[in-house]
């Protein structure tokens, strides 16, 4: 009886039996698709479970934005909750920012999503929540400072799970080191964030390589949204996105090893901290009278856009100046200020 011909081509490292289809940017190990799959949804379980991320019986927020990321995340957290009897309580949510051509399109694909993987989808938007769209924010304050706004908005609307992965969380120890962000460098390495506040966010991809999520989606033909926001590329951030880059290309293992610094920072006892405490006017978390949602839509509606950007401290020379003249402004609901209720 003839024996079964081995593969052709250079056999998976872990399995020692198929042949390799792909090397591993995190560990630069060639496996074959099957032990991929495997190795990458056990890291995330194993993210979950040492770090305790959920309880069951918890309603869990996905969420999705129709990107690789969210994506992948909504389909590893399924199989996982399902898998290992997390018993959670998994939905999509999507926030609708409001830019035509980007964000309508990729809604579409969150909500094939909520067909494909059974999930529910709620979807809020900046309208809704603001009043404002991204698009007619841009009409005001022009490309160069949009992403604040996007940004900030965005955080206010809080997500009890979030695709961010390995890349963005290395980008962003980097760039509160240029900024000088001595407050956020300390936290913004946290796996759970927004703990005070009324819906703690997750981040389970913490460890998790871009490239990794990008072929997890491609082998399992996943179905996700890949335009990059219009607004983007004149984002800060895009020049530590493209430092980390280069990094990698010379050491893989740069990322993880950026992630462990920020995780090991500490301040000196010397140093001022912000003190935590809630904004007057919508009561979510703040180090200021007033938190920075608010003051960007005050400055909207008070036809002042670019109040509030810039550096904190001179945001309260400018908000108190613009506050004297503010005499009879019809005070904002709590529900602009992203108060949500799930």
């Amino acid at each position: 009886m003839e024996k079964a011909a081995k593969p052709r081509g250079r056999l998976c490292t872990l399995c020692n039996e198929k042949r390799a289809a792909l090397k591993r940017p995190k560990t630069l190990e060639q496996i074959c698709r099957e032990c991929f799959y495997a190795v990458f949804e056990d890291e995330i379980h194993k993210v979950i479970v040492d770090n305790q991320l959920f309880k069951p019986g918890e309603r869990i927020a996905i969420g999705a934005s129709g990107g690789k990321d969210s994506t992948v995340l909504a389909y590893v957290m399924s199989e996982l909750n399902r898998r290992h009897n997390y018993g959670l309580d998994l939905f999509l949510l999507s926030v609708d920012e409001g830019i035509t051509g980007y964000r309508d399109d990729s809604l579409e694909t969150v909500k094939r999503n909520e067909l494909q993987y059974g999930l529910p989808l709620k979807v809020v938007s900046y309208s809704e929540l603001y009043g404002w769209t991204m698009d007619e924010i841009v009409k005001l304050i022009g490309l160069k400072n949009n992403c604040t706004f996007c940004g900030v908005f965005r955080r206010q609307v809080d997500k009890l799970v979030t695709g961010h992965n390995a890349d963005d969380i290395a980008e962003t120890v980097l760039l509160n080191i240029l900024r000088g962000d001595i407050a956020r460098l300390s936290r913004c390495t946290s796996i759970i964030t927004g703990e005070d506040g009324p819906i703690p966010r997750c981040k389970p991809f913490k460890y998790t390589y871009e490239k990794e999520i990008v072929m997890y989606a491609y082998f399992k033909k996943l179905d996700y949204f890949s335009t990059e926001c219009i607004y983007s590329p004149n984002a800060y951030r895009g020049f530590a996105r493209e430092f980390i880059k280069d990094l990698e290309r010379i050491r893989p293992r740069a990322i993880l090893d950026i992630i462990k610094s920020g995780e090991d920072f500490r301040i000196s006892t010397s140093t001022k901290m912000p003190e935590q405490g809630n904004c007057e006017r919508c009561g979510y978390i703040s180090s200021q009278k007033w938190c920075k949602a608010c003051v960007l839509l005050e400055g909207l509606n008070r036809g002042l856009p670019k109040l509030g950007i810039g550096r904190s401290r001179d945001l309260d020379n400018k908000r108190n100046t613009n506050m004297r003249q503010a005499n009879g402004t019809q005070n904002l609901q709590s529900k602009q200020c992203g108060s949500l209720d799930f």
